[in-house]
C-alpha cells in the first residue's frame, strides 16, 4: 500500500474535491434556473397561457422527439432549426416590422440606418428587460409582444401539421407532416418554445446577461458574447498550457521501463485458458452486438439521407413510419446500448478469468441479465416509436416513451429496468472477482480500481431518474450531463482503462507494478478534469456565470492527458509485435492504437474546437458538434468496444487461428470510413455553418436558406463516400465475427496447451484451492 499511498489519496482527493464542486455549483444551477411563470399576462391583464401549459408544452416537445429534431438551448439534432434561436428572430422580426410600418410604411431591413437603430434599441429595452414579478409569479408582456407570439405559434403550427404552404420547409427540417395532430397539444409546445427563448434574451435579475448567458448570437436583440466569454476562453487556453507541460515534465522525469523481449511469454499464456460456463455464455453477448452494430450503420445512413431528402428515402416515404426524430433515437441509443454491452461482457468474461474462480449459478446470472437487456433495447425502442407516433398520453409517454433528452432519451420505466440490470451486473462481476483479493496480493490495487469503476458504472446511471416528468429544462440538463459525461466518457473510460491493464498483464505483456501506478495515475489525470469539465455541456443552458467559469478551466485539462495519447499508441504498437504468438492478437491491439488515434483527434483536437466558450457560444447547436460526436463516441468508445470484443472473441478460442483478410478490411474500412465522413462533409459543413453563425446569427446557420444552397447540398451528398466505406466495414465486421462460428474466418486449430495458465476454478472447488 505504501507504495502506491499517494496515488491513491489523490484520487480519492479528486473525486471529494470534484464531486464536491460539482454539488454545490448544482444547488445554485437549482436556485437560479429560468423561473416559469405561473401565467403569462399582457399589460391590459389578458391570461395568455399558464406556467403548466408551458410544462405542458414541454412534454409534447419531448413526446415528438425533443432533442431528436431540431435543438434548444442548442442541444439535439442538426437538420431543423434551433428552435429557441428561431423563434428569437421571428419574433424580433415580427416587433420591428410592425414598429416600422407604423413609422415608414415599410419594413424593418428598408430603413435607413438610423432608423433600425433606433427600432432595435426600443426592441432591446422592452424584450430584454426582465419583467418577472416573483411574488405574483406572473410575467407581463406588451400587447405587440403577444402579437409576435401568436403570428410565430401560427407559423410552428403549420410547420409541424399540414399547412401546405411550410411543405417546403418540412421537407428542409426532415419533419413529417403531421408530426403533432392535436391542436391543444401544438398550442402547449409553442408556449415551452416562447418560454425557452424568454430565458435566452431575458437578463437575469440585476444583471445585464441573459439566462443563457446571451445565447444565441442575435444582433437584433443585443445577443452578443460577453466579457465572461472572452476572460475564461483565454484562460482555458493557458490552463491547457500548463496541464500539457506538467504532464510532459512527469513523463520525462518517470520513464517507463522498456519493453524487455527476453521477459515475455514464448507461448500465448491464453492458449491454456479453458472458459467457465459463465464465460462461454458472455458469447451470446457478442452476437447482439454485432447484430445492433449493423442496425445502427443503417439507421445512421437512413438518418443523414434525411438531411437530403427530408420525408423519404430515394422515394420512399419512409417518415410515415419511421420519421427522423425516430431514426436518429434509434441510431444514438443502439449506440449507446451495443457499446455498453460489448464493455459489460467484457467485464463478466474477464472477472472469472482474473480471479480464477467460478461463482455457483454465475452462468444462470449472466443468461439471466442477458434476456433483460434484450427486452430493454427491444421495449425501449418500440416505446420511444409509440410515443413519437403520439400514441400515449404525456404521463405513459414519460414512463415508456421518448423523453425527448437525447441519449437519455428512454422512458423512465425502463431507466429504472436498465439500472437495475447495471446492479445485478455489478454483483455478478463482484462475486467473481472478491476471491482474487485473498489470493492475489500484488494485483489488488488494479482489482480495487476494477470494483470501484464497476461500481461507478452501475450507480451513477441512477444521475437520469433525477428529473422528473416536468422538470425545469435547466436542471433536467445538469443532471442529463451527469449521465452523458460522467457515466459515458467518465466511469466507462476508467473501466476500460482497468480491463485492459488485466488483459496486458494477464497476457505477460504488462507488469503489474508498471499496470498499476499507470492505472492510477491515468484515472486521477482524467478525472481532475473530467469530473468538474461536465460543465463545459451546459454553458448556455439557463446556468450562472461561475458555471462557465468552470467548465471553461477544467474541460480545458480533460484535453491535456489526450496530448500526450501517442506514448500509449506506440506502446501498444510495439506490443503486436513483440513476439510471433501476439501477432494473433494483432486486430484487438490495433483496435485499441486506433482507439488512442480518435482519442487525440476526436476528444482532443474535435473536442478543443468546441470547449472554450467564444468558440461554443457561436458553434452550439452546429455540425462541429456531431464531429466531435462521431469522432469521439465511435471513434473511442465504439473502436474500444469492438476491440474488447475481439479480445474476448479469441481468448474464448485461443487455439484458432483467424484469417486475416475480411477482419483486416473492416479494421481500415471503419476508420477511413470515418475519417472520410467527417473530414469531407460533416467538418466543413460545421465550419461554414460557424462563419454564417458569427456574420448572421445562429438562426441563420441552421434556416433552410442557408443549409439548402448549392454547396450545402453538394457537401452533404460527399458523406456518402465516408458512409459507405464505413457501412462496408461494419458489414465486414459481422462477417467476420458469424464467421467465427461457422469456420469460413478461420485457417486452423492447434492444441498448445501451456502449463504456465491454471485451470479457473468452480466455486465448489474453491475451498481446496
Amino acid at each position: 500500500m505504501n507504495r502506491y499511498k499517494k496515488l491513491w489519496i489523490g484520487f480519492i482527493a479528486v473525486l471529494v474535491g470534484s464531486f464536491a464542486v460539482l454539488g454545490y455549483y448544482g444547488s445554485e444551477i437549482y436556485r437560479q434556473a429560468p423561473p416559469i411563470p405561473a401565467q403569462v399576462i399582457t399589460t391590459s391583464g389578458k391570461v395568455l397561457f399558464t406556467g403548466q401549459d408551458i410544462k405542458d408544452g414541454q412534454n409534447v416537445w419531448q413526446s415528438i422527439g425533443g432533442q431528436e429534431i431540431g435543438s434548444v438551448w442548442g442541444h439535439g439534432a442538426y437538420v431543423a432549426p434551433d428552435w429557441t434561436a428561431d423563434w428569437l428572430h421571428k419574433e424580433a422580426t415580427y416587433m420591428l416590422n410592425k414598429w416600422a410600418n407604423e413609422a415608414k410604411g415599410s419594413t424593418f431591413d428598408k430603413l435607413d440606418e438610423e432608423t433600425q437603430a433606433m427600432l432595435k434599441a426600443r426592441l432591446q429595452k422592452e424584450i430584454r428587460q426582465n419583467t418577472y414579478d416573483p411574488q405574483t409569479g406572473n410575467l407581463t408582456i406588451s400587447a405587440l409582444r403577444a402579437e409576435a407570439i401568436a403570428e410565430v405559434s401560427k407559423h410552428y403550427t403549420g410547420l409541424f401539421t399540414n399547412d401546405p404552404g411550410l411543405a417546403e420547409y418540412r421537407d428542409a427540417y426532415a419533419i413529417a407532416i403531421n408530426t403533432i395532430k392535436d391542436p391543444e397539444r401544438m398550442r402547449q409546445m409553442n408556449t415551452f418554445f416562447f418560454w425557452a427563448t424568454w430565458a435566452c434574451v431575458t437578463n437575469r435579475p440585476g444583471s445585464t446577461i441573459s439566462y443563457t448567458n446571451n445565447w444565441p448570437a442575435e444582433k437584433l436583440v443585443a445577443n452578443e458574447p460577453t466579457s465572461d466569454l472572452i476572460i475564461w476562453t483565454g484562460f482555458s487556453v493557458i490552463v491547457l498550457l500548463a496541464g500539457v507541460g506538467l504532464l510532459a515534465y512527469y513523463y520525462a522525469s518517470t520513464k517507463e521501463e522498456e519493453l524487455d523481449h527476453a521477459e515475455l511469454p514464448k507461448k500465448d499464456p491464453l492458449l491454456g485458458l479453458q472458459p467457465t460456463p459463465s464465460m462461454r455464455a458472455t458469447l451470446k453477448y457478442f452476437w447482439v452486438v454485432t447484430a445492433l452494430i449493423v442496425v445502427q450503420v443503417i439507421l445512421g445512413a437512413v438518418t443523414a439521407h434525411y438531411g437530403v431528402e427530408g420525408e423519404a428515402f430515394y422515394g420512399i416515404p419512409l417518415a410515415e413510419w419511421l420519421p427522423y426524430s425516430i431514426s436518429r433515437t434509434w441510431h444514438v441509443q443502439l449506440a449507446i446500448f451495443w457499446i455498453a454491452t460489448s464493455w459489460l461482457a467484457t467485464g463478466l468474461f474477464i472477472a472469472p478469468a482474473v480471479s480464477g474462480y467460478e461463482p455457483k449459478f454465475q452462468r444462470i446470472g449472466v443468461n439471466f441479465l442477458f434476456i433483460a437487456l434484450l427486452i430493454i433495447v427491444v421495449g425501449s425502442l418500440a416505446g420511444q416509436w409509440f410515443g413519437v407516433m403520439q400514441k400515449l398520453g404525456f404521463v405513459e409517454n414519460f414512463w415508456l416513451g421518448h423523453q425527448g433528452y437525447e441519449y437519455v432519451d428512454i422512458g423512465r420505466f425502463w431507466q429504472i429496468f436498465l439500472l437495475i440490470g447495471l446492479f445485478l451486473w455489478l454483483f455478478l462481476m463482484g462475486r467473481a472477482i472478491y476471491p482474487a483479493f485473498k489470493n492475489q496480493a500484488e494485483n489488488r490495487h488494479l482489482l480495487a480500481m476494477f470494483l470501484i469503476s464497476s461500481v461507478a458504472i452501475a450507480s451513477f446511471y441512477a444521475a437520469g431518474l433525477m428529473w422528473g416528468q416536468q422538470t425545469n429544462l435547466a436542471i433536467a440538463e445538469y443532471w442529463r450531463w451527469w449521465v452523458v459525461h460522467l457515466w459515458v466518457e467518465g466511469f466507462f473510460e476508467v473501466f476500460a482503462t482497468v480491463v485492459i491493464a488485466f488483459l496486458f498483464v494477464r497476457m505477460g505483456l504488462l507488469r503489474t507494478k508498471i499496470a498499476t501506478p499507470t492505472v492510477l495515475f491515468s484515472t486521477i489525470i482524467f478525472l481532475f478534469g473530467g469530473i468538474i469539465g461536465t460543465f463545459h455541456h451546459l454553458y448556455f443552458s439557463g446556468t450562472p456565470t461561475s458555471v462557465l467559469a468552470l467548465g471553461a478551466t477544467f474541460s480545458a485539462l480533460e484535453v491535456v492527458p489526450l496530448v500526450l495519447i501517442g506514448f500509449e499508441a506506440y506502446h501498444n504498437l510495439t506490443l503486436s509485435r513483440a513476439t510471433e504468438w501476439i501477432k494473433a492478437y494483432k486486430w484487438p491491439i490495433y483496435c485499441f492504437v486506433a482507439v488512442a488515434f480518435w482519442n487525440l483527434v476526436g476528444a482532443g483536437i474535435f473536442g478543443f474546437l468546441i470547449n472554450p466558450p467564444i468558440a461554443l457560444y457561436y458553434m452550439q447547436g452546429l455540425n462541429t458538434t456531431p464531429v466531435h460526436g462521431h469522432t469521439a463516441l465511435f471513434g473511442v468508445y465504439g473502436i474500444l468496444g469492438i476491440g474488447l470484443m475481439l479480445f474476448v472473441l479469441k481468448g474464448l478460442a485461443a487455439r484458432n487461428v483467424w484469417q486475416n483478410g475480411v477482419i483486416s478490411f473492416a479494421f481500415w474500412s471503419i476508420n477511413i470510413g470515418l475519417a472520410l465522413m467527417v473530414l469531407i462533409s460533416v467538418l466543413p459543413i460545421g465550419l461554414l455553418q460557424t462563419l454564417a453563425s458569427v456574420e448572421h446569427g445562429l438562426w441563420y446557420a441552421r434556416s433552410m436558406e442557408f443549409m439548402q444552397t448549392p454547396t450545402m447540398e453538394i457537401l452533404r451528398w460527399l458523406r456518402v463516400i465516408g458512409d459507405t466505406i464505413f457501412a462496408a466495414g461494419t458489414l465486414a465486421l459481422a462477417w467476420f465475427v458469424i464467421g467465427l462460428k461457422t469456420g469460413w474466418s478461420l485457417e486452423r486449430e492447434t492444441d498448445i496447451s501451456p502449463d504456465n495458465f491454471p485451470k479457473i476454478k468452480r466455486s465448489q472447488q474453491y475451498s481446496k484451492v
